[in-house]
């Protein structure tokens, strides 16, 4: 798992190649592992393959989404927000988990932010992605997941840059 963690980058930049449905099924299976608050499983998953609405998911928000255009496969991570108060927690824990499965595979992913995002000075990103999908109002968007085969290679993090100062034993000082 360590090994994972280290090579895992986001990746934005991704060659034609679809994915494999042994992949998508693998992926789908590691999104309903997914552990989440009290079992409650709130979390939802829109898996969308069509170029054109990969494009328009691209345009979600004004700033940070628009490499989506190129990936092959998204996954809309979302949430039944009457089934759990934590969804956001349990959303971000199947996406990490989808991430880390994609890397497992050699595929490339990036995260994109939705929920409390601008798709504009007027819509929200997440109003943009509900009404684009057709989603109920109590289904809540977390994040979409670009996946696809990488076109570009980043190296791992050297252990020397991670932020070691962010950890404390026992008490804050």
């Amino acid at each position: 798992m360590i090994e994972l963690l280290r090579k895992r980058r986001s990746i934005r930049k991704f060659t034609d190649e679809n994915i494999s449905p042994e992949f998508i099924s693998t992926l789908i299976e590691a999104a309903l592992r997914s552990p989440s608050s009290r079992g409650s499983n709130p979390w939802e998953f829109i898996l969308v393959d069509e170029p054109e609405l990969i494009i328009k998911l691209s345009e979600a928000k004004e700033y940070g989404s628009l490499f989506l255009k190129n990936a092959p496969f998204a996954i809309v991570v979302c949430a039944d927000s009457t089934k759990s108060d934590v969804w956001v927690e349990d959303c971000s824990i199947a996406a990490i988990i989808i991430q880390l499965t994609a890397e497992s595979l050699g595929l490339g992913s990036c995260w994109i932010q939705i929920r409390n995002r601008p798709q504009n000075d007027r819509k929200t990103a997440e109003a943009y992605v509900q009404e684009l999908l057709g989603l109920p109002e109590h289904i809540k968007v977390a994040s979409i997941i670009a996946i696809g085969h990488p076109l570009e290679a980043k190296p791992p993090v050297p252990a020397e840059k991670l932020l070691n100062a962010r950890i404390k034993y026992n008490q804050w000082a």
